[in-house]
């Protein structure tokens, strides 16, 4: 079994489900006691999060390529970045390390193939739903990739930082985020990528008929088939 080395920490809400979900799906797949041989290197998040929203994307690259290396030197085989936004600097982190990144857009988007969707609505940041460096991934595997409107993008954005990072779920958040679901369902959204690693701590497949893709668990089970195969 190769050693998953995990960027995490962004935020470790969502961190902690990596942790289970991985855990759980190694033991799924070998039986008995068998458990990831994982290395985790969880960054303050408050050091962070104001670059992003400053746009300094170099100083964010900056703390991810020194945790990447740090975890190359410790033994690990390859690299999760436990996060959706952070993926704006994936190809920083790629070129500090001589082991490959995972990347959460490319499994996804496999996730969707495999379903045979072809036009998806995207919930997550505001960096990840206005920017292309997550858009453009997707449509490079040949889907079509619809965002909420601005208003709907920024309640969005702003249940991630003000509650679900802070570990909190409202029922009127959950409320809206269902309701944009619909809306995107409406504009032609054959399903929907749960975006940011936290929005599966607010809803689940459970509360809607519209088929979730939720990236965390996407990412950390191609993560075990990396890591056993």
């Amino acid at each position: 079994m190769k050693t998953i080395g995990i960027i995490g920490g962004m935020s470790w809400e969502s961190t902690q489900t990596y942790y289970r979900l991985i855990n759980q799906k190694v033991r799924e797949q070998l039986g008995g006691l068998h458990s990831a041989k994982l290395i985790l290197y969880s960054v303050d998040f408050a050091e962070i999060e104001p670059l992003q929203h400053a746009g300094d994307w170099a100083g964010t690259a900056d703390i991810l390529t020194e945790a990447a290396q740090a975890l190359e030197t410790a033994g690990a085989d390859f690299i999760v970045l436990a996060t959706n936004t952070m993926h704006k600097v994936a190809p920083e982190i790629e070129l500090a390390v001589n082991i490959p990144l995972l990347h959460i857009a490319d499994a996804t988007a496999a996730a969707l193939e495999a379903e045979n969707i072809k036009t998806v609505g995207l919930l997550g940041t505001k960096f990840t739903m206005e920017q292309d460096f997550y858009r453009d991934r997707l449509e490079a595997h040949g889907i079509c990739v619809v965002v909420p409107k601005l208003r709907e993008r920024n309640r969005i954005h702003e249940v991630i930082f003000k509650e679900l990072c802070l570990g909190k779920a409202d029922p009127q958040s959950k409320a809206d985020y269902l309701k944009i679901i619909d809306t995107l369902a409406g504009y032609g959204a054959d399903g929907i990528i749960l975006g940011c690693t936290e929005i599966g701590l607010l809803i689940s497949q459970t509360d809607t008929p519209v088929k979730l893709f939720d990236t965390t668990e996407i990412h950390a089970e191609q993560a075990v088939k990396f890591a056993i195969n």
